[in-house]
């Protein structure tokens, strides 16, 4: 078996094997040999595959090559020397081309009349190759001083600020819909029945202390009637519970022993309490606070049998 050509075949046809099965996965996140280890086995198969071929064929050719007499086998070896030397002849010649390479007799050929202290000088030329690359140099830079210096395009400092503008957007919608990543600014109302029942579970065993079990309040303030002291907007209620209330006398922060996930799941559950007027519950505090939603949702409680409207 040839080891060059088999090598370069075997990686050919497994990039091209690669190429198609992430265009099957029709994902644009990751590889698909790594999301899904299905691809990867059949990947791993289709090279296992072409190697046994390669090695079936080196074999064959092997077997076929004892076969023929001695003098079959010089001739065959001369044919496939002068098959080898044709194949890579065309690439010696262009690289000759590019290094201007040329034949010389003799150093007297190109010795210049120059002649410093005994040292001589030789009229070789520069490579064709660096001359390519020093003309195509010239008509970028033209290019290129035409392109932001004539036409005004836009600067490092401009495409960087329109990246980051994108990828802010990028962030922005992603959050949307990843709620482990919430945040004050991103944040929603949550009706859900599993989130809901999971705020009432933090909020039994965290929040009672000051609120009481009902909401009606004890040290903290009554969450079931319309008064806040700040206000009744989802995003308050986040950013309260997140990083604490009035300095010195409100509610500690809770952000480091409460996942944002749960956050929300609290603040949605307390608002939930809205209307439930529970007995013995404390005085208002705060002001009253009307949301600026026009229109009034009613959803199920979850918790109950009872409706809940929330304004």
């Amino acid at each position: 078996m040839r080891t060059l050509p088999s090598i370069l075949r075997i990686v050919i046809i497994a990039l091209i094997a690669l190429f198609i099965l992430q265009k099957t996965a029709a994902t644009s996140n990751q590889w698909a040999i790594i999301e899904n280890p299905t691809f990867l086995f059949v990947w791993l198969g289709i090279i296992l595959f072409i190697i046994a071929i390669e090695v079936s064929v080196a074999s064959l050719q092997r077997l076929l090559f004892h076969t023929l007499s001695e003098e079959a086998k010089q001739k065959y070896i001369a044919k496939q020397a002068e098959r080898e030397e044709m194949r890579f002849s065309w690439l010696q010649t262009i690289y000759n081309k590019l290094v201007g390479k040329r034949k010389i007799r003799s150093e007297q050929e190109i010795l210049l009349d120059h002649d410093y202290d005994g040292i001589k000088e030789l009229d070789n030329n520069l490579p064709p190759w660096w001359l390519y690359a020093f003309y195509a140099s010239i008509i970028f830079a033209v290019v290129y001083l035409v392109r932001f210096h004539v036409f005004d395009g836009p600067t490092q400092a401009d495409e960087y600020n329109k990246e980051v503008a994108e990828a802010t957007i990028a962030i922005a919608e992603y959050r949307k819909t990843a709620k482990n990543l919430v945040d004050a600014s991103s944040v929603t109302l949550l009706t859900e029945a599993a989130d809901l029942a999971a705020g009432k579970s933090i909020f039994e065993s965290t929040c009672v202390a000051c609120h009481r079990i009902d909401g009606g309040g004890g040290i903290g303030p009554n969450l079931t009637d319309t008064y806040w002291i700040f206000d009744g907007e989802i995003k308050t209620i986040f950013k309260v519970i997140s990083e604490g209330g009035r300095p010195g006398k409100g509610m500690i922060s809770w952000k480091n022993e409460i996942r944002p996930l749960e956050i929300a799941q609290v603040g949605s559950y307390i608002l939930s309490l809205q209307g439930t007027n529970p007995p013995d519950a404390k005085a208002p505090e705060g002001e009253l606070w009307k949301s600026p939603n026009t229109i009034s949702e009613e959803i199920p409680s979850t918790i109950g049998d009872t409706l809940v409207k929330i304004e």
